[in-house]
């Protein structure tokens, strides 16, 4: 299997809220099929369906909540992060944790979207970004 994500679903309770609440971010669809929503981020994409229809789709059991996962986007700076964080309390995000230093040396805060799924924004200084803002895993040496 290639080492690589093409695309993350996230299952969601109102596919118009939840398209209109990635919107209110700045974001926009590039495929909106009415039930299934996608946006394209950089080299992968972002899909937004029903959590029923997902759960049904996978043939698992769906027992709600939080399930374990967070997204992160990693910015240039810790003034981004503040940045992105206000326009995710603006959008109708959650913050479950507001924006301070890491113990691992950099700066984030964590928000909660309109379903449940956490989104990290991030200041990584030893993970650079490249121009395109894709993220760089420096080998072990």
């Amino acid at each position: 299997m290639d080492q690589r994500i093409s695309l993350i679903t996230l299952g969601v309770a109102d596919v118009a809220a939840s398209k209109a609440f990635y919107e209110r971010l700045g974001w926009t669809a590039t495929l909106d099929l009415e039930d299934t929503v996608f946006f394209q981020a950089g080299g992968m994409a972002l899909g937004l369906w029903g959590r029923d229809e997902l759960a049904a789709d996978a043939r698992i059991e769906d027992p709600g909540g939080w399930g374990g996962v967070t997204l992160s986007l990693n910015v240039r700076s810790a003034r981004e992060v503040d940045t992105v964080l206000e326009q995710a309390r603006d959008a109708g995000a959650r913050i479950s944790r507001e924006p301070g230093p890491t113990d691992w040396g950099g700066y984030n805060a964590v928000f909660v979207d309109p379903d449940g799924h956490t989104w990290e924004i991030a200041h990584n200084p030893g993970f650079p970004l490249g121009s395109d803002g894709g993220l760089t895993i420096p080998s072990e040496s």
